[in-house]
């Protein structure tokens, strides 16, 4: 018999798009009450288009600013900076945090100075990294790599010291190696955690690039927006820049959620 034609079959289960669809369907009713909202304070307000201008320009503006080549470029210079960034922090963030988790002397002698370079506004250190590093691509990676650590740390130590204790003297009765217990009792059971830390994480690496941008850069979303502000003075652009800049945080967040659901299981 054959399927509804109303139906779509996706990995041989009917409707499964559809679902999907329907599914997204708060997000579109958030963004369009979000413009609706825009357009009510722009007409309301009567401000100018220098000040707010109304979410129809920057659209337009956000098209042809893409189209024209204006964004794209910068776009991409940060999108790198984001990807190394957090590939960095999150690599030195998981190290240490199970480091922290498994050694109450490591613990002991980091975290004061963990929290004290947490306390530091990465606002404050940006100018003096590039100072270090220089204005270059390197400096950025730093910045981002730093603001996405101290996040994955934590999480990492907090799910790793999650674990059942009950769990971890059964792989040591079953004569488990320090490896074996790793990848298959500790990293599983704290996986929530981390991945959770990835998700605070991916956010920040974008905030960091942009922070590492406006210390010292010749391209990125960051130089855009002071470029828009300043010089060229275009209120849409600036709109349309940072605009972008949200869609790029959006489109790291949802990666990681991917990432999450396929490898906890979440539906």
């Amino acid at each position: 018999m054959s399927a509804d034609p109303g139906t779509i079959a996706v990995g041989g289960t009917p409707l499964a798009l559809g679902r999907s669809l329907v599914g997204l369907w708060p997000i579109g009713a958030a963004f369009a009450a979000f413009v609706i909202v825009w357009k009510l304070v722009v007409v309301v307000s009567g401000l100018p288009e220098f000040i707010l201008p109304a979410p129809e320009v920057v659209g337009a503006r956000l098209v042809e600013a893409w189209a024209d080549g204006t964004i794209a470029p910068h776009a991409w210079t940060t999108f790198v900076e984001v990807v190394l960034g957090f590939t960095l922090g999150a690599g030195f963030g998981l190290a240490v945090g199970y480091a922290l988790a498994r050694s109450v002397l490591i613990e002991r002698f980091l975290s004061p100075y963990l929290v004290a370079a947490q306390a530091v506004p990465i606002l404050a250190l940006a100018p003096l990294l590039a100072l270090w590093f220089g204005p270059g691509l390197l400096a950025k990676v730093v910045i981002c790599g730093l603001i996405v650590f101290f996040p994955l740390t934590i999480a990492t130590m907090v799910g790793i010291r999650s674990v059942d204790r009950g769990l971890l003297e059964l792989g040591r009765s079953l004569r488990a190696s320090r490896r074996q217990v790793l990848c298959t009792l500790e990293i599983p059971a704290a996986l929530p955690a981390i991945l959770g830390g990835l998700r605070v994480g991916v956010t920040l690496a974008v905030v960091g690039a942009i922070v590492g941008e406006w210390a010292g850069a010749d391209r990125g979303l960051g130089v855009l927006v002071n470029l828009a502000r300043g010089s060229l003075f275009d209120i849409p652009l600036l709109f349309a820049t940072l605009a972008t800049i949200a869609l790029l945080g959006i489109a790291c967040y949802v990666v990681v959620v991917l990432v999450e659901r396929r490898l906890v299981g979440l539906r």
